[in-house]
């Protein structure tokens, strides 16, 4: 008896927290084999994505749920410490016809920012230890850390025999969908041209990382990172604002300690910019909750 994961079937489809799921691939292990503990984990995350379901085709089923971080740089790593990996955590929802990748906060609620690969876009989606590589055939390529090692030998046999031919789409790539009506958005347009939800952009985010201390992290919704730098930024301010006035005073010693303060605090602010640019290109509406677009109105 062939016991090996099967993607694409009829059999097993179910509509189960509101989402239309093939429960006999969702609660199988790797190898198909029907586990308790496997759905009892499925049922926990499928709670996490009732949103998702307008964004679903009709014949669209969801095969599996898990955990993990969205792309992050190594400069982000560096400038931010193991911290980043909890303020990029996010879930990926792997369908018959697509993965889709969506931040989370830290407790994997919506964010209401979604993404979606398509698998005709990929040239290929592979899982290397805890690490999901996709390389589009735009050239580009994502690295999603720390999937969950619940899911893993379970997402790879469902990546090794998914079906990466077919129509591939003008983006040939990973595609951000407005959380509104649920369409493709542009790149560099922080405006759905379909519905016309608007969405947090960079030159705010860069007037408000300038400006106020700690502000591109609040614009971008991180407020404990936004208080932390806050502090710091001020503290800054201070050492620099007294070791400029005693300069000015002509105090021996002191200019060299306002370019040191100085130095620091201008390499902090572009720091909070570059956080706060790579957490908007995640498409962060303004206003929340946004309410989804009937389908008949769409």
């Amino acid at each position: 008896m062939d016991t090996s994961l099967r993607v694409g079937g009829e059999h097993g489809a179910s509509i189960i927290e509101g989402l239309p799921v093939d429960r006999n691939m969702m609660f199988a292990d790797f190898k198909g084999r029907p586990r308790p503990r496997v759905e009892k984990r499925q049922r926990r995350l499928l709670k996490k994505i009732g949103f998702i379901a307008p964004f679903l085709d009709e014949d669209e089923r969801i095969l599996l749920v898990t955990q993990g971080c969205s792309n992050t740089t190594l400069l982000e790593q560096l400038t931010a410490g193991m911290i980043v990996f909890f303020l990029k955590r996010a879930l990926f929802v792997v369908t018959n016809k697509r993965l889709f990748h969506i931040p989370a906060t830290m407790d994997y609620s919506y964010r209401y920012s979604i993404a979606q690969i398509r698998f005709p876009d990929c040239e290929s989606l592979n899982l290397r230890g805890g690490t999901l590589v996709a390389r589009y055939r735009n050239g580009l390529k994502d690295k999603f850390l720390y999937i969950s090692r619940s899911e893993r030998k379970k997402l790879k046999a469902i990546l090794s025999r998914s079906p990466f031919r077919g129509l591939v789409s003008q983006i040939m790539g990973k595609q951000h969908l407005c959380p509104r009506c649920t369409k493709g958005l542009q790149i560099d347009n922080f405006v759905c041209p379909h519905c016309g939800q608007e969405f947090k952009d960079r030159h705010t985010g860069y007037k408000y990382s300038m400006l106020i201390p700690g502000g591109g992290y609040f614009y971008t919704r991180h407020p404990v990172l936004g208080i932390s730098d806050a502090i710091v930024e001020a503290v800054l301010i201070i050492f620099v604002l007294i070791f400029g006035v005693s300069t000015l005073l002509g105090e021996e010693g002191t200019f060299a300690l306002f370019l040191f303060f100085g130095v620091i605090l201008i390499a902090e602010k572009a720091v909070t910019v570059f956080h706060a640019n790579h957490f908007i290109n995640e498409y962060m509406p303004k206003e929340l909750p946004v309410q989804p677009l009937e389908k008949d109105a769409k």
